[in-house]
């Protein structure tokens, strides 16, 4: 039964919940920097978020999948990711239909309507989820998703309110400052939401502020009159913050010393883009996305992403004239790179006969590898670790296969990795003749500083301007940052009763 706001500040709460007014308003980066500053502290916790709509996925300790935000999160809270920690992952294969994996495993594609009418069921795999984590850990930071405002997605919620009024999770609210209308966003969200939504929400975060917050304190203060909330805090713009996206591609100008220029065009469907966060965010590398229907612009390498509808992407690449844009990039001496459904593109053909990513067909591929791809209805799921070889050199690498298609042919006789297995050691993708092209199902590859250091030499950066660049370190050092900010930006009161409230010291 729904309590006051007053009530559900007190230390007795073993879970919150962080909503947002819209998608990108901070709710997975105030959720990670939370745990973090909880962790620190010594509390026992784990993050939640009942249901994601997302394309960049992680796989998890115990072999099943979820939204990549929660695996920062686990990481956040000193965890391995674990698919209780995301129980419902809607996978978008096209603007209608997605396929929806359950508690780490698909289950197969469905029509937006359709899984209207599943939300039941899925409501049942969030709860025992969402139990079995309280079970082991003192405190859960849940997540929402999009906006709780939604109204035509009111019905069986099982992301925002509607799990809120069943676990008697307190909400905060956050904003999102730097897209302007922070006021109205905050104090419309509410006033859509029934009279004991309401009651739930215990305050607000207002999100990448810039400037004196002396301009922005009468605001503050007809909000709290209007609303009746207290503002918990005021959270800083963090100039060049980086933390894995959820979904959304963050575009940046190149380093001013740049010396390698990398293309990836951005397919409807892209899946995993933080594999090139390594690549964005390295001093020598200047990392452009592009529209498939933008011209290729000169560049060393183009890196063909993954997707979860490889045959619609595919097509839609060679309806842009992408295939006479690489043969002239090849000719000129470009380096071409295919990674997950990117490799699969490279080949010969892509065969789906069960419709597993859209309607069951086929498609012609762009033919640069011999080698071809059945999709299977099993998703290959696996953490990986083993070795890059190139040439005489080799690096180690950590990495990641999320896949249902199953490649084979004469081009994976020259192989870019040895996988470790539990049988051995394994070949893993393919490395065409003349060394100018590379394919790979390996997600991550680009993580592992001394892999990075090989591939982007290959690529044709020069020695010189080759340093070794660790992208977990910058992770952590993020995590860092952003704990800190909230502790600093945070209102030291409400700060002190989450302390008590996850059991962590004070």
């Amino acid at each position: 039964m729904a309590g006051s706001a007053t009530s559900r500040q007190i230390p007795q709460a073993r879970c919150l919940m962080v909503q947002g007014t819209t998608s990108d308003a901070g709710k997975s980066t105030l959720v990670a920097g939370l745990a973090r500053l909880l962790y620190r502290r010594g509390a026992c916790l784990a993050p939640f978020k009942p249901q994601n709509m997302a394309l960049n996925s992680a796989v998890t300790c115990d072999g099943g999948e979820i939204g990549r935000a929660q695996a920062l999160q686990a990481q956040a809270c000193g965890l391995q990711p674990h698919t209780d920690m995301n129980p419902v992952l809607l996978k978008p294969a096209s603007d209608t239909g997605a396929q929806v994996i359950i508690q780490g495993k698909a289950i197969g594609t469905m029509q937006a309507l359709d899984y209207h009418h599943y939300k039941n069921t899925a409501r049942q795999a969030v709860f025992e989820s969402f139990a079995r984590l309280q079970a082991h850990y003192g405190f859960v930071l849940v997540e929402g998703a999009g906006s709780p405002a939604e109204i035509n997605l009111r019905a069986n919620d099982i992301a925002n309110m509607g799990f809120a009024e069943a676990a008697d999770c307190p909400v905060i609210l956050i904003a999102d400052i730097d897209r302007g209308g922070v006021f109205a966003h905050l104090v419309g969200t509410l006033d859509l939401l029934s009279e004991s939504e309401q009651a739930r929400v215990i305050g607000f975060v207002i999100n990448r502020f810039r400037g004196d917050i002396a301009l922005l304190q009468p605001g503050l203060d007809w909000l709290e009159a209007r609303t009746g909330k207290p503002v918990l805090g005021v959270v800083p713009y963090l100039p060049d913050f980086h933390l894995d996206a959820e979904d959304a591609i963050s575009r940046q100008p190149p380093p001013a010393q740049a010396a390698l220029n990398i293309v990836v065009p951005v397919l409807p469907r892209i899946s995993n883009h933080t594999d090139f966060d390594a690549l964005r965010l390295h001093p020598a590398v200047n990392l452009h996305f592009v529209s498939v229907r933008e011209p290729l612009p000169p560049c060393d390498l183009v890196i063909l992403p993954g997707s979860k509808n490889v045959r619609a992407d595919l097509a839609l690449l060679k309806q842009h004239d992408w295939h006479t844009m690489l043969d002239r990039h090849l000719r000129y001496g470009g380096k071409l790179m295919g990674i997950c459904g990117g490799l699969q593109m490279l080949g010969e053909r892509v065969e789906d006969p069960e419709g597993i990513e859209a309607e069951p067909g086929s498609e012609t591929g762009f033919g640069y590898l011999a080698l071809h791809t059945h999709l299977k209805p099993h998703k290959q799921l696996y953490n990986r670790q083993g070795q890059v070889h190139l040439a005489e050199h080799s690096a180690a690498f950590n990495g990641y296969e999320i896949h249902c298609g199953i490649s084979a042919g004469p081009a994976l006789d020259k192989p870019l990795l040895r996988v470790e297995r539990e049988c051995g050691w394994h070949p893993e993708g393919a490395v065409s003749a003349d060394g100018q092209i590379l394919a790979t199902y390996m997600h991550g590859i680009f993580d592992h500083p001394q892999a990075l250091q090989l591939l982007l030499e290959w690529a044709g950066l020069a020695v010189q301007d080759n340093q070794p660049f660790d992208l977990a370190t910058r992770r952590e050092r993020e995590l860092e940052r952003l704990a800190d900010t909230l502790e600093a930006h945070l209102k030291p009161d409400w700060l002190a009763q989450l302390y008590a409230s996850a059991g962590a010291a004070p």
